[in-house]
């Protein structure tokens, strides 16, 4: 059967673009050896924490990928010159190689990952026809045109191209994604809400991995104050050393809101819970969509045709003076600033209203 290696390093975001792909050729192809290299701080998104399963058993704690192969690119760039470093990655992608995969799928575009897709040794290695660094397509075998708008389709399509041979005429469904569910997860996710006293909640994320798209963290606090008029309390998610945002949040909450410090895996288990989640472009707003959470989406100069909420009920919020811009710069865009705390409240109500239709 097909050995097939998925390379998608990271981000939060991205992997989970790439999951619907992934959730369709597991369905298409029950008895593939399917493979993930992936960055070791994303790798609660494939696996849960806690006792490692079998390599040859998929399961409700690794329920799309046999293989998880690791990495850790930014510790060795930092190191690169020491042998030690060298050693550490020429060590991982022969681990890699020892599979023999048939295919290698680079859905991410960057050199990086189709160097790393080249040296995995896989009889064919599969990308875009203009990956999002241009040299990268100088490592492929076979290369695909882009279809669709958003980018989980296009991730399927470029699937669909490279496997077909292995389909034997059956269609690549677009599924919904599987995430990972292990016990240590679910049972802090249950402790907390019991630690919290609370019965319903919404979760925002503040933060947006760069400024340009981030909304003011206040403008939450007055959202949860909102919400919680409807006895919806909010959970204040952010990532390491966003601590200032979550601290503007519950400030301006009037004691509506309660700051998050979590793993991936117990974000994936809380976000299962959740009401309904508020945020912008960024890594946690796609979890909610994929986990099937309604989403009121936040969005200032990223497209929401490419990157918006996806298989979810979803409002997106973008003002008309918003432009499409992947420059990252510290302010937050102006027609982001335009969008009113009572849209967002708005687009809750709406959302909470309907979940119960």
């Amino acid at each position: 059967m097909a050995k097939i290696l998925i390379v998608r390093l990271g981000a939060m975001g991205d992997i989970l673009h790439a999951l619907p792909a992934v959730t369709g050729i597991r369905t298409a192809l029950p008895d593939a050896t399917i493979g993930w290299l992936v960055e070791e701080r994303w790798s609660e998104l494939l696996t849960a924490l806690g006792r490692k399963a079998s390599p040859n058993i998929v399961s409700l704690q690794k329920p799309l990928v046999n293989l998880i192969h690791t990495v850790d690119t930014k510790r060795w760039r930092q190191r690169f010159y020491q042998p030690a470093a060298t050693a550490e990655i020429f060590g991982a992608l022969k681990r890699v190689r020892k599979v023999e995969y048939d295919v290698a799928l680079d859905f991410q575009g960057a050199i990086k990952s189709a160097f790393s897709a080249k040296m995995a040794g896989a009889s064919m290695v599969a990308g875009f026809a203009d990956p999002r660094e241009s040299a990268a397509r100088f490592f492929y075998s076979q290369k695909a045109a882009r279809s669709g708008d958003h980018v989980i389709e296009q991730n399927h399509a470029l699937a669909v191209h490279a496997l077909e041979k292995y389909f034997y005429g059956q269609e690549l469904k677009l599924p919904t994604p599987l995430l990972p569910v292990g016990p240590q997860g679910e049972d802090w996710a249950d402790a907390e809400i019991k630690r919290l006293g609370i019965a319903s909640f919404a979760i925002v994320n503040p933060g947006a991995g760069w400024g340009a798209k981030q909304w003011p963290a206040q403008r939450f606090g007055q959202v949860a104050q909102a919400l919680a008029v409807h006895n919806i309390k909010t959970l204040v998610n952010v990532a390491a050393g966003e601590e200032d945002l979550a601290r503007e949040v519950v400030e301006a909450s009037g004691g509506n809101a309660f700051e998050l410090r979590c793993t991936i895996g117990q974000l994936i288990a809380l976000t299962r819970r959740a009401r309904i989640f508020l945020g912008g472009d960024t890594g946690p707003l796609h979890l909610a969509a994929a986990l099937g959470i309604p989403v009121v989406a936040i969005y200032g100069p990223t497209d929401p045709l490419r990157t918006g909420p996806f298989g979810t009920k979803s409002i997106v919020l973008r003002h008309p003076e918003s432009q499409t811009t992947f420059s990252h710069h510290r302010a937050p865009e102006e027609g982001l600033l335009k969008i009113s705390v009572e849209e967002v409240i708005s687009a809750a109500r709406f959302l909470l209203g309907s979940s119960h239709a």
